[in-house]
């Protein structure tokens, strides 16, 4: 039972956009959001909001 959540919530990495390559780990359900995530996030490097996108 355990590798069907893990399969149907993988962990996933997001990526600063502003090119900080600062990162964040987090998980996603994959039924509702199938495409990559894109969340606006703090980034402690320039101090301000971006958006991060779910790398693979």
């Amino acid at each position: 039972m355990a590798q069907k959540t893990t399969a149907l919530r993988p962990i996933i990495t997001l990526e600063s956009t502003a090119g900080t390559r600062y990162r964040y780990v987090t998980r996603k359900n994959r039924r509702t959001t199938p495409d990559r995530m894109r969340i606006r996030k703090y980034d402690p490097i320039v101090r301000r909001h971006i958006e991060f996108v779910e790398t693979r």
